[in-house]
């Protein structure tokens, strides 16, 4: 990629065409700045992966041209991936108190310290090399949300982040507003705009909307109520404990993440907890349930979340019983719905009242909806305009309200991840592509799990396992000892006797057959093992089961 020095480049490396992993680089000349490093949750059909981020190897190529990490906020889908980034790049990283709080907590998590952590406030300018960083105040689901203008010699970018118009936030910080404004008349070459709600017509509600419902809410409730919302939307558990000191309930803060964070947005001044408010969720029978509120973590009906547990009964401390509220402040990520509803039906059947749903008013977005991304690109009026952050159906359709707004169809970019794209003063395009997509974390593994190791997942997941175990003489090749054979996950084999005397018959024929033939390679050998047993096994069963030929020799 031949770099001009009267040109800037944008590289997204996650973030287009899907919801999560946000990563984008801007570069001019050698200095490239990083914008977020987010994580995504895997898809049904990532069997047993953790978590997946960017594919990082244009940055590791690259690493003496990295010069900054700047963070917009704290969401995992922006910094979940900075552990993986800082463990082979040492570069400073800059972002809002909240969010280096929460950064430097999953650092220490992942037994990094020492890393170059930066505090900066909105209107706050940075110099990275000739590029100049201006961080400026917008609205979302957690405090201290940033959208970031990068000046250069060529002219400005400018991010948006995650935003979205709200114009009564509950920590009284509106969107900057005014620099928005200004920054479109002094002109902005390149606008980089959230369309996560761009299929969504009019306005977001304001975040005030929910801490409404909870009063409503609490004020009919005569048992206890549980609240599950995202471990990072802090205006949302202040509202919450809030509403619970007006009713003189108690409130009990549940699983990791939701105390994690409470704990860090405490100490830095986030949220503000009455004396005495506060009990230990161990401690909680010792209340009348009209005295209490419980938040949890389980509002995208983790397996494994205290909300789920607590629904399945498994929960140490808290069981649903008749009489509880549960309210799911939170719209499900999309792929999560069906762990949702299945949570929802079993705290129906536990005796709960569960509250849900976009008509209940429990949950607001945290995304502009189609008049507010009207409103900002109508502020910036930029020269050219690429629609970032969501599925591809999302990016066509910000791509059309700009251009019905009047920025011409040659100037709207829709892209991939990966693609590079250049940005002079008078001309812009996409001119290559760089290595791209998604890197699978696997337990301590990251990168190692492939698509063959996910084609075996599935086929062991869908059709199960036969072990064959033989002993062969290595002198003459005869059978000493087996075929033994060993189901898991195919059938259950004390009924289905015949059925594997049947296929140990295959496997012997299969074996003399290479006997006959003279085979002694053992990869021979298995090959038709496997073949013999898995055409008789798909003629009787209908089912391709993964065949692993063990052989021994003596």
């Amino acid at each position: 990629m031949l770099i001009e020095l009267d040109r800037i480049y944008v590289i997204p490396l996650g973030g287009l065409g899907e919801i999560g992993k946000n990563m984008m680089l801007v570069r001019y000349q050698d200095n490239i700045v990083v914008i977020d490093a987010g994580l995504m949750f895997p898809e049904e059909e990532l069997l047993g992966i953790d978590i997946v981020i960017p594919d990082m190897t244009y940055l590791f190529e690259n690493r003496d041209k990295v010069k900054a990490v700047l963070v917009t906020h704290g969401h995992e889908d922006h910094v979940g991936a900075l552990p993986y980034l800082l463990r082979e790049i040492d570069v400073p990283i800059y972002g809002t108190k909240l969010t280096i709080g929460i950064i430097e907590a999953k650092l220490r998590e992942h037994g990094l310290t020492g890393a170059r952590l930066n505090i900066v406030k909105p209107r706050d300018k940075i110099n990275v090399g000739p590029l100049e960083a201006e961080f400026i105040r917008v609205s979302h689901s957690i405090p201290d949300t940033l959208a970031i203008a990068i000046h250069s010699p060529v002219g400005t970018i400018l991010h948006t982040g995650d935003f979205k118009l709200d114009q009564t936030p509950v920590d009284g910080e509106v969107v900057d507003f005014r620099k928005f404004a200004e920054l479109g008349e002094k002109g902005v070459l390149l606008m980089l705009s959230d369309s996560t709600n761009a299929e969504r017509p009019g306005y977001t509600m304001s975040e005030r909307v929910v801490g409404n419902t909870f009063d409503e809410l609490f004020g009919r409730c005569e048992g206890r109520i549980i609240i599950t919302t995202f471990a990072s939307n802090v205006h949302r558990i202040q509202q919450a404990i809030n509403t619970a000191c007006k009713y003189n309930r108690k409130v009990a803060v549940v699983g990791r993440s939701m105390i994690n964070n409470v704990n860090i947005a405490r100490e830095l001044g986030y949220i503000a907890i009455p004396e005495g408010t506060l009990v230990d969720v161990e401690l909680i029978n010792r209340y009348p349930d009209n005295q209490l509120v419980i938040v949890t973590t389980g509002s995208q009906g983790e397996p494994m979340s205290a909300l789920t547990r607590m629904a399945t009964a498994e929960h140490r401390w808290v069981s649903i019983q008749p009489g509880d509220t549960v309210i799911i402040s939170a719209t499900p990520i999309p792929g999560n719905e069906k762990l949702v509803a299945r949570t929802i039906d079993m705290l129906y059947k536990q005796g709960a009242e569960v509250v849900y749903g976009p008509a209940t008013g429990v949950h607001v977005s945290g995304h502009a909806s189609q008049e507010e991304l009207k409103i900002m690109v109508n502020l910036i009026r930029p020269r050219y305009f690429i629609p970032i952050h969501g599925e591809y159906r999302h990016l066509k359709k910000h791509a059309r309200l700009a251009e019905n707004l009047g920025i011409p169809r040659s100037r709207i970019f829709v892209v991939e991840n990966g693609q590079v794209i250049e940005v002079g003063r008078k001309k812009a395009g996409v001119i290559g592509k760089v290595t791209s997509g998604r890197v699978l974390v696997d337990g301590l593994g990251v990168g190692d799990v492939g698509n063959i190791v996910l084609r075996d997942r599935k086929q062991l997941s869908s059709d199960g396992i036969i072990i064959v175990v033989v002993t062969i003489n290595k002198e003459t090749g005869t059978v000493i000892a087996g075929p033994d054979i060993v189901s898991r996950g195919f059938v259950y084999v004390r009924e289905s006797e015949q059925l594997i005397e049947e296929a140990r018959e295959k496997v012997r024929e299969a074996l003399l057959v290479c006997e006959k033939k003279g085979a002694t390679e053992w990869a021979s050998i298995k090959s038709h093992v496997r073949e013999a047993l898995s055409k008789y096994l798909y003629e009787k069963t209908k089912r391709r089961p993964m065949i692993l030929p063990i052989i021994m020799e003596v």
